[in-house]
């Protein structure tokens, strides 16, 4: 194998492109069509953006738009601005990017660190309002001397940067096997540009785009009627407006994926491929596998584009509070099945009286198998119980009340509950007066929880 990078560059710039293809196999699982993940985070920005930066800006020098001195002023997610603020550290202009509100603080810190100066601007707004993150940024542009709007969503620089670049890259790579190319689509320009150059090479390729909830581009493409938006938590991709860098001729399906899956995909491809991608990513994926299952085709090679980083989303789709708070992560609940099932062996899961039995009776038992608390059974129900402390200052201070029935000295009977309820709730159960929970399984009583057991089990003590 041919090593990379054998000669130095002559600058940054030089180094975007010809990003790796990796094969994913854990998140595949049992589908036999091979899936590939074009690594666009390779690039030195961190994202397929990075194609599209120095394009935009060579371009605008060749038109005698932008000159020595020059301002950049652009409406981004982030990535975007990121490749232009990169590709401007070289050739010495000035950043101004607008950003919504949604976006990672992440991003904010990166922009600025490269210099930039970034605005940010609500995210639900219409897309023509003077506070919509393009709005503010193409009246900042007329509004600055020497300054020039990227408008990456109308600048057909972006389609023709992927047309040269990232196509013949997938075509090369994959020996000219491709069958799907699966992607996502903010601007459109990489699907629209790779799209074309693939359907140059081989008219049988399939482009397939997928798009979150609450975007329009998907009900577009079947309706071609533009609906109303949504807001939506995946970065970077879908939209409220349709841009002219997508060019829906070429795409041949549009799938709609929720956050939820695209971040928890995201979170897979992480924990299982070990390949550290944004929400846009593992949307592409999610997107990519559905394709790959319905193909069922070992000779099909299917390519899905692996956007950017994960580190821009630290704060977000991989902090299990935000995703928590957001309905797209299960919490880590521990059951009362599970509290059962973590007793030792040797402790009986439930052990009982009758309302019969004497007091004296429920003390041996309480003492040969080294419980507290008794719950007193009749018929299968829970009807009242002993506590060995209440039991034992009452034989003490009158000893015939060891001969006496459990039933004229019991207390309350123990809450029941079912083996699913979760740890959490058995903090508004249990108190002094209730120091145990029954748990009841296939309509059984089988098994008691105690006060201690919960607060061995929140102190992680085994």
């Amino acid at each position: 194998m041919t090593p990379p990078h054998q000669h130095p560059y002559d600058n940054v710039l030089d180094t975007i492109g010809w990003t790796p293809i990796i094969r994913l196999r854990r998140v595949v699982g049992s589908i036999r069509t091979p899936v590939y993940g074009k690594a666009e985070f390779f690039n030195p920005g961190g994202s397929v953006k990075d194609r599209i930066g120095a394009a935009i800006i060579e371009d605008a020098e060749r038109r005698g738009e932008l000159t020595p001195g020059g301002v950049i002023v652009e409406g981004t997610s982030g990535n975007t601005g990121v490749a232009l603020a990169l590709a401007a550290t070289q050739k010495g202009y000035r950043c101004i990017f607008t950003m919504p509100d949604k976006m990672s603080q992440e991003k904010v810190r990166l922009l600025k660190a490269f210099g930039a100066e970034v605005i940010i601007t609500p995210t639900a707004v219409p897309p023509d309002h003077p506070d919509n993150y393009v709005v503010k940024a193409k009246t900042i542009a007329q509004n600055t001397p020497n300054a020039i709007f990227a408008n990456q969503f109308y600048n057909q620089a972006n389609v023709e940067a992927h047309y040269r670049t990232t196509g013949p890259e997938l075509w090369e790579q994959t020996e000219g096997r491709i069958t799907h190319l699966v992607g996502s689509a903010g601007t459109g320009g990489t699907m629209s540009g790779a799209g074309r150059f693939l359907k140059e090479q081989n008219p049988s390729v399939k482009v397939v785009v997928g798009d979150p909830e609450g975007s329009v581009f998907c009900d577009y493409h079947r309706s071609r009627e533009v609906g109303e938006g949504e807001t939506y938590k995946v970065e970077g991709i879908g939209g409220d407006k349709l841009p002219e860098t997508l060019h829906f001729d070429l795409v041949d399906e549009f799938h709609t994926v929720s956050d939820r899956d695209s971040f928890q995909m995201a979170r897979r491809l992480t924990k299982e491929e070990g390949l550290f991608v944004g929400g846009s990513s593992g949307l592409n994926v999610h997107v990519a596998l559905k394709v790959a299952r319905e193909l069922d085709d070992p000779s099909a090679c299917v390519v899905v584009i692996l956007c950017d980083t994960g580190e821009r989303y630290l704060s977000k789709l991989f902090n299990d509070e935000w995703m928590r708070e957001n309905q797209m992560l299960e919490s880590d609940q521990v059951t009362a099945a599970q509290m059962l099932a973590a007793k030792p062996e040797a402790t009986p899961q439930l052990v009982t009286v009758e309302p019969s039995h004497t007091v004296r009776q429920a003390l041996n038992l309480m003492s040969t198998y080294g419980v507290s608390q008794l719950p007193i059974i009749e018929n299968g129900d829970c009807v009242g119980s002993l506590s060995e402390g209440s039991v034992m200052a009452k034989a003490i201070a009158s000893p015939v009340v060891l001969d006496q029935p459990v039933h004229e000295v019991m207390e309350a009977a123990y809450p029941i509950v079912d083996a699913e309820f979760a740890v959490e709730g058995f903090s508004e159960l249990l108190s002094r007066e209730t120091p145990a929970v029954l748990v009841r399984l296939n309509d059984e009583l089988a098994g008691i929880v105690t006060r201690y057991d919960v607060l061995h089990q929140v102190a992680g003590i085994r």
